[in-house]
């Protein structure tokens, strides 16, 4: 990405024309006049906007989206929201998607009320998805909880609804945070649906739960003859940092796989897992590869074990108070205890 410091300047007038002008390429660096936007200028863009060509609309709701992953500094947050309302549903659903970083508890109607209303099953399933991170941040009590809770209910009636199977499936998948006792079930049952596109968001929940009772349905999963279940299966070991599934996705690696989504997952939830031989792997396979991107992901892996590493260091070393409590009660009965821990 181009150093901030070299970037035209661009003025409203001209990103007004640019955005009109359908014989010329929209201007790359002028993408940088969207983020942090003002107020006043918004509204002017806001005027134009309806009369941009719908591919260019989506193109540039697109890049924005590149960009904003790239560079955690750009915000796009108040044009997203103006394409909310966008009159194309793939410009309506990429605006939600140019949202999904967004902790902004302002956005949990709007997403609601896309969920419930728009007209479009690939907007409903932009918004059930975008609204995971909401499931998410009211586990952690960190929105109000009468939204959290309206929150849940309504991705319930959604996911139990006769709505299009994606919508549903997305439902389910942001579903997936959610400590509601009814959650379990419904993963259970898209799980053993014999659908593989229910087996797929099944597996993704289960990935979100933390529930260490899926770990026996995920290590099932990860020899899955379709690849999308396989990948589904591979992420959620990792997330569910569960040491059983090491020596699979040893051997996974070891085969070898012309599947790249598959190769990464791997990779990926090794650094999650940690242990043994984890790090020599990755080490070994950063050593054997001279291709770019794939070096830039084995060493954000290896970060990624480093952190991995520090946080099971913590966990072993820390000692609750009540356990402290516990062996200072009665000292004779530690008098063996081994001097070396």
């Amino acid at each position: 990405m181009e150093d901030s410091s070299h970037r035209k300047t661009y003025q409203l007038e001209e990103i007004k024309n640019a955005l009109l002008d359908e014989a010329k390429p929209f201007p790359p660096l002028a993408l940088y006049f969207f983020s942090d936007i003002s107020q006043d200028d918004l509204k002017q863009i806001e005027q134009v906007w309806p009369n941009v060509r719908t591919e260019r609309r989506r193109g540039l709701l697109e890049d924005m989206e590149e960009l904003a992953e790239a560079d955690t500094l750009l915000f796009f947050d108040n044009v997203a929201i103006m394409c909310l309302s966008d009159k194309d549903p793939v410009a309506r659903a990429t605006a939600i998607r140019l949202l999904w970083q967004s902790h902004k508890e302002k956005l949990v109607p709007l997403f609601l009320n896309m969920l419930l209303e728009d007209p479009e099953s690939i907007v409903r399933a932009a918004a059930a998805t975008g609204l995971g991170l909401f499931v998410y941040l009211g586990e952690l009590e960190e929105i109000k909880e009468s939204t959290y809770r309206n929150l849940v209910d309504r991705l319930i009636e959604v996911h139990l609804s006769s709505d299009e199977t994606l919508v549903r499936r997305r439902a389910l998948e942001a579903l997936g945070y959610a400590s509601h006792p009814d959650v379990p079930g419904f993963i259970k049952r898209a799980y053993e649906s014999n659908h593989e596109e229910w087996l797929q968001s099944a597996l993704f929940a289960m990935g979100r739960s933390c529930d260490d009772r899926w770990v026996e349905n995920v290590l099932t999963m990860i020899d899955h003859p379709d690849n999308l279940v396989r990948y589904e299966a591979i992420r959620a070991a990792g997330e569910l940092e569960a040491k059983d599934a090491r020596q699979p996705l040893f051997d996974l690696l070891e085969e070898g796989t012309d599947d790249n989504d598959i190769y990464f997952a791997a990779v990926w939830s090794l650094s999650k897992i940690g242990g043994d031989q984890v790090r020599q792997l990755l080490e070994m396979s950063l050593e054997e590869t001279d291709d770019p991107d794939e070096i830039e992901f084995l060493e954000e892996a290896l970060d990624n074990l480093d952190f991995t590493e520090q946080v099971n260091l913590f966990n072993m070393m820390y000692v609750d108070e009540d356990q402290m409590d516990d062996f200072s009660e009665d000292d004779e009965e530690y008098d063996d205890f081994p001097s070396n821990y």
